[in-house]
């Protein structure tokens, strides 16, 4: 029906230092005997994974684990890991990380019950079957796919990211402990958070906002302007870190209901052609981006400014318009964000291309303006 909305988000949320500890029961509760732990090598060797683990054992839960998820994971990856689900003889799923495995977890989810390749899922709710159960615990405050029903897949053959928009991806319980987010690297801590920003930004001017999703966008961008730059600067402030994981989170829940834009159209093919770390292409274009979409967003980048902090009061909404811009290109400057795309490597020859594949990207549809190839590619050479 027209006027009935669809909002899905996971049935269990545990939010706040400690939150792991609870894990175990739960998922006894659920009557589950034996997890896929989805992870990479870095968590392992740095123990959080051993963290989980501890968990597991206290609570008398078996476990595997599979840590090869790449930075951007691959279809690869994904089969890889529906291979070590089915030798364990595994019943559910543990993602434990940043986004690539917690979407590296949703694909071997879908695949388990599904079938296929996971090529063959790109695109919207082309899945016609629930993932196998999945408790996604996020380990960085940016990406919140422990809460969305995205997920994103590189594809080694076609050099594209795809992306995937299916309820039956979405995690049965998603964990958000800052406890394991301190002493991330500040770079890491930059880049998720804008990240973040991002997905609140622009689940706030998509085509799709309604009111639920407005609020929580707002109060992602409220929170991580007062908390990000003090968790990039001190990693092992806690009360930045929690602030920074509701951000995380709340955005999350907005942005999987309401969509995306065409920063995350762009910066996905940026993603799979350079391997670029997602959030770093997300915080270099968030500015050109809204740049080019505020005059069709009427007063809504006025409350992103004051969201950041900015007094808007005495301004026209050309000049709040711009102060908002202004906050996001100070904010990533301060936290050490590269200041274009000319020095990630990106190639001014590429852009044809990317902007092709960022016009057939499934976030485009969302934006909340209409936009051309050669849009695109202006944006990008702005950019650079």
């Amino acid at each position: 029906m027209k006027n009935v909305r669809r909002m899905y988000w996971p049935a269990l949320n545990l939010v706040g230092p400690g939150a792991i500890k609870e894990v175990g029961l739960e998922i006894k509760n659920l009557g589950l005997k034996k997890a896929l732990i989805v992870s990479d090598k870095v968590l392992n060797s740095l123990g959080i994974v051993k963290k989980l683990t501890d968990v597991l054992e206290e609570n008398d839960v078996k476990f595997a684990i599979y840590d090869d998820v790449q930075q951007n994971p691959t279809m690869k990856n994904c089969h890889d890991g529906l291979q070590k689900f089915n030798d364990e003889k595994c019943d559910l799923i543990i993602s434990l990380g940043g986004g690539s495995p917690q979407d590296c977890a949703k694909a071997v989810g879908i695949l388990k019950t599904n079938g296929g390749k996971i090529r063959d899922y790109e695109g919207i709710g082309i899945s016609k079957k629930k993932s196998v159960p999945i408790v996604a615990i996020n380990t960085t405050a940016g990406t919140a796919s422990e809460v969305t029903v995205n997920y994103v897949i590189t594809d080694e053959e076609r050099h594209i990211k795809m992306v995937m928009v299916d309820p039956n991806c979405l995690a049965t319980i998603s964990v958000n402990d800052s406890e394991l987010m301190i002493d991330k690297p500040a770079a890491l801590t930059a880049a998720t958070g804008m990240d973040a920003l991002t997905h609140a930004m622009e689940a706030y001017i998509t085509a799709g906002a309604f009111r639920l999703s407005d609020t929580l966008a707002l109060e992602s961008i409220k929170l991580i302007g007062e908390s990000l730059e003090n968790a990039v600067k001190d990693g092992t402030d806690i009360e930045a870190r929690s602030k920074m994981a509701w951000a995380s989170y709340v955005a999350g829940l907005s942005f999987s209901n309401a969509g995306l834009g065409i920063v995350h159209s762009m910066a996905h093919q940026l993603g799979s052609e350079y391997n670029l770390p997602h959030g770093v292409a997300n915080a270099v274009l968030l500015p050109h981006v809204e740049e080019y979409n505020m005059d069709a967003c009427g007063e809504k980048f006025r409350d992103i400014a004051e969201a950041l902090g900015v007094s808007t009061g005495s301004m026209s909404t050309t000049e709040a318009n711009n102060a908002a811009i202004t906050a996001i290109k100070s904010l990533s400057k301060r936290i050490g964000i590269p200041s274009g795309l000319e020095e990630l490597g990106v190639k001014e020859e590429d852009f044809g291309k990317l902007a092709d594949q960022a016009l057939a990207d499934a976030c485009t549809g969302g934006n909340p303006k209409q936009v051309t190839k050669e849009d695109i590619i202006n944006i990008y050479k702005k950019a650079m």
